[in-house]
């Protein structure tokens, strides 16, 4: 007996056209369902990248009490500070010395020489602030620039040989715990004058941190023309300033560290105009024109360098950060400079 073979009754149209209905829902559901999941993925992102820039540029909610101001302390504080009227418990000159040891200090007061000639300053690049332009070429004589950021253990040092007042972010006069071989911040622009005065430097001219950077080459960062995160403390990668001695890979062709990065640096120079320069405004309340001098008491000083907080961007070699003298941030620093070899100057 033959086996007969059982087909499927073809559909009718009202079928086809009730299965056609059932995949269009089903893919539609399918469809709204992705768009809800990438929706919630989307958001769940933001919410922690929201997370990290909070912890990492603020401070955690459930310290708000200890950290609001009311309106004007702040200043009172710092006029408190000013006058050294806070309770100070600071180093005497021995225990100032005792912070590290010999082979510790001879290598953060070590300076590196960099030869004279012929270097390319500034840019002609569109999108660089007026202030950086135009791009010029500046002859300089030899000179020595310090290896490292002056550290918070070599302001220690000072601060006990000429009693001078800490910096607003030592608590009792004392250096924040782990933060010895930190840049020293939270100090104007005096301050690190006298510091370099008392160390028998003076304050770098920016074209001698330009220089000890860019190099002959012209180069935008002290290793090259290439943004490279891992040679340098900037936009908050490590979220406060760092060791001066944690970034090898980021020195300049002379040896010379953190030339980009880490803290901003203080130098001897009011912001002035390049020769050429088409910006006007040089200095507060004022719109002078190219060459002319700030009015007195209106100066602002060049900063040279970028810091752990700003623009990646900030941190080439030719941008000219600025602010007035009296200004003190944590994230504002300095190194000295000098003419002449101490090492082979007569005592």
């Amino acid at each position: 007996m033959a086996l007969m073979s059982h087909r499927p009754a073809p559909l009718s149209a009202k079928e086809r056209q009730q299965r056609r209905r059932l995949l269009s829902m089903t893919f539609l559901t399918c469809l709204v369902l992705v768009m809800i999941g990438s929706t919630i993925h989307v958001v769940m992102l933001g919410r922690l990248r929201l997370g990290d820039m909070r912890r990492l540029a603020t401070y955690d909610l459930a310290e708000e009490r200890n950290r609001v101001r009311a309106a004007g302390e702040d200043i009172v504080l710092h006029r408190i500070h000013e006058a050294s009227l806070a309770a100070s418990n600071g180093y005497s000159v021995v225990e100032a010395q005792r912070l590290l040891n010999r082979e510790q200090w001879e290598d953060l007061d070590g300076m590196k020489p960099i030869p004279g000639g012929d270097f390319l300053m500034g840019t002609d690049l569109e999108r660089a602030d007026p202030q950086d332009k135009p791009e010029h070429k500046v002859t300089l004589p030899a000179f020595f620039l310090d290896k490292y950021l002056t550290t918070n253990a070599q302001y220690a040092r000072f601060v006990a040989a000429t009693n001078r007042r800490p910096p607003g972010n030592w608590k009792y006069g004392r250096i924040p715990q782990g933060e010895m071989m930190n840049p020293v911040t939270m100090v104007e622009w005096d301050d690190a004058a006298d510091y370099c005065k008392w160390a028998g430097k003076r304050l770098p001219h920016e074209t001698e941190l330009e220089k000890a950077g860019r190099g002959t080459d012209g180069r935008r960062w002290p290793w090259g023309n290439k943004m490279d995160p891992s040679r340098l403390n900037t936009y908050y990668n490590v979220g406060s300033s760092s060791v001066v001695t944690a970034y090898p890979q980021g020195a300049s062709l002379y040896g010379v560290y953190d030339l980009s990065g880490n803290v901003a640096e203080w130098t001897a120079d009011d912001l002035l105009p390049y020769e050429g320069s088409k910006a006007s405004d040089f200095h507060a309340g004022s719109a002078a024109a190219p060459g002319a001098q700030p009015s007195q008491g209106k100066n602002y000083k060049v900063l040279r360098g970028g810091s752990w907080k700003g623009d990646p961007f900030s941190t080439s070699l030719y941008h000219r950060d600025y602010a007035f003298p009296n200004q003190a941030t944590d994230f504002y620093g300095f190194r000295c400079a000098s003419s002449v070899d101490l090492k082979k100057a007569p005592t």
